[in-house]
C-alpha cells in the first residue's frame, strides 16, 4: 500500500537533507576549507544548539526530560565521526552509496535480531544489495576503481552507527526531544575523539558556514524529522527510502564538485536499489513464498 502523501513528502524531504550532508561535508573537505575533526565538532554543536532552541520554543508544553539512551548517543557519535573522516578520501556519491548500502544491511540484521519474518524475497534482496556494495569495493582496475580502503572502512563504521540509530529511532515517542538529547550527549564524545585525532587544516569562514549548515539544517532539523517519520515506516521501507540518497548525493557532487559518473557506481547503485526494492515487496512475495 502506498505511503500517505504527507508522509511521503516528509520522507522525501528527509532524504534531501541526508544527501545535503554528504554534499556539504565533501565540499568543505575537498576544497580544504576545514578538517574532518573540526567539521564534526561544529556539526554536532550547531545541531545541538538548533535542537535546544526548538525545544525551548515549545516550553509551555514541556514534558519530562527525555532519558539518555547510551546506545543512541554512541551510535550517533560513531556515525558523525566516521562520516566526517571518510569524506577526506571518498567522492560524494561513492561515500553515500557505501553509507546507505551498509545501513540497509544493518537494518536487515536488526530485523533478524528482532525475529521479524524473513521471506525468501527479503533474503534475495539483501543478497543483491550486499553484492552491490562488494562490486563497489572490489579491487578492479580502470575507470571507477575501488575507493580508498581506509575511507570505505570509516564509512562502513558510520553506516553501522546510523543503521543502529535508525532502528532505535523507530520507537521514538518524542522525536524532537530525543534527538536533542542524543545530540547534546554526542557533543563530548565527538569533541574527545576530534581532540585526540586533531588535524592541522586551517579553518576558513566558508568551512565554518558549511559545517554549521550541515549541523543546524541537514542534521539537526533533518534528523528530528527522520525520528518523526520513522515510527510510521516499516524497517525495510525505511531502508528503501534511504537508498535514494546516493543518487541525490551523486548529482550534487557532479554539479558542485565536478565528480565523474562511473559505470561501476551505476552498476552498484542498480544492484543495491534493486535488492532493497525486491526486499521491500514483503507482503505480496510472502504470500507467494507460502504458496510454493
Amino acid at each position: 500500500m502506498p505511503l500517505p502523501a504527507r508522509l511521503l513528502f516528509l520522507t522525501a524531504l528527509t532524504m534531501v537533507a541526508f544527501a545535503g550532508n554528504s554534499i556539504l561535508n565533501r565540499l568543505a573537505l575537498a576544497d580544504g576549507e576545514i578538517g574532518p575533526a573540526n567539521f564534526a565538532v561544529l556539526r554536532v554543536v550547531s545541531g545541538a544548539a538548533v535542537l535546544l532552541m526548538l525545544v525551548a520554543l515549545r516550553a509551555k508544553k514541556e514534558r519530562a526530560p527525555s532519558p539518555i539512551d547510551p546506545k543512541s548517543v554512541l551510535a550517533l557519535a560513531t556515525y558523525l565521526l566516521g562520516f566526517s573522516y571518510a569524506y577526506v578520501t571518498l567522492p560524494t556519491g561513492i561515500g553515500a552509496l557505501i553509507l546507505f548500502g551498509g545501513v540497509q544491511v544493518t537494518m536487515f540484521a536488526g530485523a533478524l535480531v528482532k525475529r521479524e519474518t524473513i521471506t525468501r524475497a527479503r533474503w534475495f534482496g539483501a543478497a543483491l544489495a550486499f553484492g552491490g556494495v562488494v562490486l563497489l569495493l572490489a579491487p578492479i582496475g580502470g575507470e571507477g576503481s575501488a575507493p580508498n580502503l581506509g575511507g570505505a572502512l570509516l564509512m562502513g563504521a558510520a553506516a553501522i552507527g546510523w543503521g543502529i540509530y535508525s532502528l532505535i529511532g523507530r520507537t521514538a515517542t518524542d522525536p524532537l526531544r530525543q534527538t536533542q538529547t542524543n545530540f547534546l550527549w554526542a557533543v563530548p564524545l565527538v569533541a574527545i575523539v576530534a581532540l585526540t585525532f586533531a588535524d592541522s587544516t586551517a579553518i576558513t569562514t566558508t568551512g565554518i558556514v558549511l559545517a554549521v549548515a550541515s549541523g543546524a539544517i541537514t542534521s539537526g532539523l533533518g534528523y528530528a524529522l527522520w525520528y518523526t517519520v520513522l515510527p510510521k515506516l516499516e524497517t525495510i521501507t525505511a531502508a528503501v527510502a534511504q537508498l535514494t540518497v546516493p543518487a541525490l548525493a551523486m548529482v550534487g557532487g557532479m554539479v558542485m564538485l565536478g565528480e565523474p559518473l562511473t559505470l561501476r557506481f551505476v552498476m552498484a547503485s542498480v544492484l543495491i536499489a534493486g535488492g532493497v526494492v525486491v526486499a521491500s515487496r514483503r507482503k505480496k512475495l510472502a504470500q507467494r513464498d507460502r504458496a510454493d
